[in-house]
This record gives structure tokens, sequence and C-alpha cells, in this order.
């Protein structure tokens, strides 16, 4: 009898079913196999195994990674996700979540208490960071930058995990905000507030976009907060500096508003808004312009950051914002990493040589407010999550030289987010969490 005549023959059907069933107890975890053979005997075509990981995201299959040293093509519209994060990347933290340093990463994310289910937001109508004599109000802007760090890193566990409990928690957060959220105020320190909160909120919300219980009206809803709220702040400091000369403001200043603009324009899909930032790193006035930050480029090759003479709090956090720029760039295909010769990259030397203890050059600096002859050893050794994402590329992917920046990646390692480097601001002025992220094999 051949296998033509057994297919229709409903009692030899049962028979075959019935060793079947009893092989599949035997052979549980050779799922693919049983579905190939049933597919093989009832003609039903195999299905691919289901994936472990929801369950269990230390259960990860060999990977086969795929790098290129070149931005992604750029289509006609935006790719999504593509902020700091893309499809591709959290394929790889997936695939080497067993694996150092991935595996460290993971495990400062999941212990900080921003990523954890317990976490309440705490939304409120109108945010004030800084005052003056003109701007008494009490200052609530920790509520707005711990928010934000727990919405990103909730929704980093959910897309490494498949847990959607995590989904759950970032959309809620991001909801509660868009639905109570209605104006940033205080000194003009609120230009800080309005571009780093910013960009940290639309990094959380590029990855939540993906997630299909976060329900349209609600994804319009905060895309309507940050157009409306975040947006015009970015772009009226941009424009203005607050009626000062171009100079006066530090490059952080301008770099977090840039930030700001250039998520926004990706997640409201609105190409005009991400244009315009990326013209003001290649030839706008003010010092978040990648020529005006990286203000002097040595003989040597290093390149001298604008705010070496102030401190060296401000600098690293400006490689932290330049970083994230060049990086959601690079996801929709500019690459600000390579231009005028890698000149970021100088800057990254320059910075960490000093701040591992080494000496650099110092070409006098002075603007509208200061004249500085030295550079400034306040906060040096200062350690924030800002050099995976730079040693990764450069060294990595593009295979350049950068021994300072590797140096003070790997002391750094393994990175952390808002809430490991103190309570205040300074911990929350980068997402963070790099060495999960961005390390590439």
């Amino acid at each position: 009898m051949n296998l033509e005549t057994w297919r229709h023959r409903p009692h030899v059907k049962r028979l075959i079913l019935r060793d079947l069933i009893w092989f599949m107890r035997e052979c549980f975890n050779r799922r693919f196999l049983v579905l190939l053979l049933v597919s093989r005997v009832m003609c039903v075509p195999a299905a691919e195994p289901e994936s472990s990981l929801a369950l269990d995201p230390l259960v990860v299959s060999q990977p086969v990674a795929v790098k290129s040293n070149k931005p992604p093509t750029k289509p006609g519209g935006f790719l999504h996700p593509g902020l700091l994060h893309n499809d591709a990347d959290f394929e790889r933290m997936r695939l080497h979540l067993t694996e150092e340093p991935w595996k460290s990463g993971w495990e400062r994310l999941i212990k900080n208490p921003h990523a954890s289910l317990n976490y309440k937001p705490r939304p409120v109508e109108v945010v004030i960071r800084g005052r003056d004599a003109m701007h008494t109000q009490t200052e609530n802007y920790a509520l707005l930058f711990n928010d934000a760090a727990a919405a990103y890193a909730c929704a980093l566990r959910w897309r490494i995990s498949g847990d959607d409990r995590y989904a759950e928690k970032s959309i809620a957060i991001l909801n509660a905000w868009s639905a109570t959220l209605k104006k940033l105020g205080g000194s003009t320190d609120v230009d800080l507030a309005a571009g780093i909160y910013g960009y940290e909120f639309a990094n959380a919300a590029e990855i939540m976009r993906t997630y299909s219980g976060w329900k349209p009206d609600d994804f319009a809803r905060f895309q309507k907060l940050m157009l409306e709220v975040f947006l015009p702040i970015n772009q009226d400091f941009l424009k203005r500096h607050n009626n000062t000369r171009i100079d006066h403001y530090w490059a952080n200043w301008d770099l977090c508003n840039l930030a700001s603009l250039m998520s926004i324009g990706v997640l409201c899909d609105r190409r005009e808004i991400y244009d315009d930032a990326i013209r003001y790193l290649k030839s706008g006035p003010g010092n978040g312009a990648i020529s005006n930050a990286i203000y002097y480029v040595h003989p040597d090759g290093l390149g001298q950051w604008q705010e070496s003479g102030r401190d060296q709090g401000h600098t690293v956090m400006g490689i932290g914002m330049m970083g994230a720029i060049c990086e959601m760039a690079w996801k929709q295909g500019d690459d600000l990493y390579g231009y005028d010769h890698n000149r970021f990259l100088a800057g990254c030397e320059y910075v960490a040589k000093y701040n591992l203890g080494e000496q650099v050059p110092f070409k006098p600096y002075q603007n509208d407010k200061v004249k500085q002859t030295t550079i400034s050893a306040t906060a040096r050794g200062n350690e924030r999550p800002v050099w995976e994402l730079v040693y990764n590329h450069y060294v990595k992917l593009k295979g350049l030289p950068a021994p300072y920046t590797s140096k003070m990646a790997a002391k750094v390692r393994p990175e952390g987010g808002g809430g490991n480097y103190g309570p205040n601001s300074g911990g929350f002025d980068q997402l963070g969490y790099g060495t999960l992220t961005a390390t590439l094999p």
C-alpha cells in the first residue's frame, strides 16, 4: 500500500497519530522535528518552532552577526524604530544575552528600580526647571527625568525579553504624561529640560511604537505632546539663544536641543524637523555645531572640546549628547560620526585621555563670558554611561584606532542608566545602558 492510499484511510491516520503522540512526549524539546514529521504524513506544512525568549530572556540561539560600516540606505521615509536602536540592534542584544559583556549589561538594567513593574509615574501639568529673580516657582523637574528614564528602561526590558508587562508599564508612563503635561517652565534652564527630556522621552516612545498594545490614539496624543510642548522650546532656543550672543551658551545647550529636534522629527515622521537638526550640526552658528563643539584639532589629532576649560562633568556630558545624535542620524542613513574626517572621534579621544589622568594640549578659549587659558580639572575622571556607543562605532564597526576611548569604555563597563549615577539631574542626562545596547560582536 503506497503513501497516497494511507492518506485516504482514516483508521490508518489514527494509528499514525497515536504513534506520533507517543513520539512527541518523548521528544518534547525537538519540536521542529516533530512538526516536520507530522507535515510529511498529514500533508501539513511545517511551522517554525516558537521562540522561548518571551518566557526566559536568557534562552537564546546562536547569533548570525551582520555588520556594515556604512549607514543604512536612506529610504523615502524614516526607518522605525530608528532612533538609538533599530530592530537589528534588539535582535543582536537577544542573541548575545548569555555572553559577556551583554549579560552584565542586562543585569545592570534589570536591577535598576526604574526598570521595575512596581515603578509609579508622577505626571504633573507644569514642569519647572531653574529659578531666578523672575522665576520663583518650586522646581519639580526630577519627576520628569525619573519618569523618562523609567519609560526607556521598561521599553528596553520589553523589547529584549518579550515580556509584555514591561511594555504596558512603559506606555502607562508615556500615556500618563501625554494626558497631563501642558507646559515646561522656569528660568532659561527650561531649555535644558526641553532638550534632554525631550530626546529621552522620544526615544522611549520610538521603541514602544512597535508594541501593538499601544492604542493609535494614545500614540498620536504623545506625538502631539512632543510637537506642542517640547519642540517649540527646542526650536526657539536654537534660533534665538534667548537673545544672547551666539557664543554665549555652552555646547551642551545646543546639543540637547538638537537631540530633541532630531528625535521628534523621527518620532513624528516630520522630515523637515529632522533635516533642520542635520543642517545645524554641519553648519549651524552655535556651539553645538560639530566644528564648534570640537572647536580646535591639535597637531597630534586630539580635538579640544568646547567646554574643556569649564569642567569635565559637562564635557563628558557633551560626548554623550553628540554620541546619541550621531547614532540616531546613523540609523536614518546620515553619517555624522564620519563628518569632517571623524572630527567627533578626535573630540572623544581628547576628553577620554584627559579624564584617564593623562595630559592634553589646550588652546586658549574665549566667548562672551569667559576667557580660559588652561583646561579645567574640576570633576576630572567623571564617569558617565556614554562611551560604549562611540567605542563600538569607531573601533568595532569602522575599525579605527581610538586607544583612549577604548580605555574609557572599559573603565565604565558595564554601563548603567538613569539612577545608577546619583539622584541629581546629572545622573539622568543620558539614557545609558550602552554595554547592553551598543556592544557589537
